[in-house]
């Protein structure tokens, strides 16, 4: 099969070679997925795991990729739940090699099913974004209907997916970013709008939750603002201020079979639009990996036509 490899940490993404490798095997509770479209996160190759496996041994050549869509093709010993030629959407493991090739082998666990009105390059560019913004919101966030959500990078594929979801469940959402962002901000539900670079972020007041994706200077102001019982929820690492009578939570985000399903719910009934902001296929996929010029959104890779 065709399948993106890294072999060079300190390269990046300009380390990525397409190459031959042969398709995978259903282990235990494995099934084969055929890729049709997969979701690639860069920060990625600045994570252990893309290089290392779970006993610290070398893993090189990696696929990286962990997001996918795709149809399943086999499955392995004792797996339940799904079924060859089922379309399914999902996470693929931190530890093992990924979705930017042509097949995968995963859990079955991680894996969800993919109904057939939603696209796989829709469906492939939701899983880390959606849920990341749920168990953010949800589980360690611990949101109520009524409360006031701060929201960074609100434009990004993770920050339009909690401002959507906050929204919904009754939250007042105000998001931030760069002026340029103002509009896409807004039309995905946040009340206000702060520019970081020209707006005063203490301006806002105090809320009961931060949702936090870009951390350093603007993590640590924020953590003055969260009023007493609320949450800084971070996804960039440990946070390095905590509010003064509240709580700070970091964490890695996980496959989740009943999330995904809700989350592709709301993409079906209108209720929650993704971010894709560029989509190559993978012969392409180095190049569009490695762009000249900023974009925004996410990049998914189509792995078949």
């Amino acid at each position: 099969m065709k399948a993106i490899v890294v072999t060079e940490q300190a390269a990046g993404t300009a380390g990525m070679k397409l190459v031959k490798r042969a398709e995978p095997q259903a282990a235990i509770n494995d099934v084969v997925v055929q890729v049709h479209a997969s979701g690639f996160v860069p920060t990625e190759l600045e994570w252990p795991s893309t290089w290392t496996d779970r006993l610290d041994r070398d893993r090189i050549p990696s696929i990286p990729g962990h997001e996918l869509a795709g149809v399943v093709t086999a499955l392995g010993y004792g797996t339940t739940g799904l079924s060859v030629g089922q379309r399914v959407f999902g996470l693929a493991d931190w530890y093992r090699d990924g979705t930017l090739a042509e097949y995968v082998a995963m859990e079955a666990r991680n894996l969800a099913p993919l109904p057939g009105d939603v696209d796989f390059t829709v469906g492939a560019s939701l899983p880390i974004s959606g849920l990341t913004a749920w168990q953010g919101l949800f589980e360690h966030g611990r949101l109520q209907a009524g409360q006031s959500v701060l929201v960074h990078g609100g434009a990004g594929a993770v920050g339009s997916m909690v401002t959507q979801l906050a929204r919904e469940f009754g939250a007042y959402v105000i998001g931030t970013g760069r002026a340029a962002d103002r509009q896409k901000v807004l039309d995905s539900g946040a009340k206000e709008f702060v520019d970081l670079d020209n707006d005063a972020l203490e301006d806002v007041g105090g809320v009961d939750l931060v949702f936090d994706s870009i951390g350093g200077d603007i993590g640590k102001r924020s953590a003055r603002m969260v009023r007493a019982g609320g949450t800084l929820v971070s996804i960039v690492g440990p946070a390095e201020a905590r509010p003064v009578d509240g709580r700070a939570v970091d964490f890695v985000v996980e496959s989740d079979r009943a999330q995904l399903s809700e989350i592709v719910q709301r993409v079906r009934d209108g209720r929650l639009r993704t971010n894709i902001g560029n989509v190559a296929t993978l012969d392409d996929a180095v190049a569009a990996l490695n762009p000249t010029e900023r974009r925004k959104g996410k990049t998914i890779i189509r792995v078949r036509p």
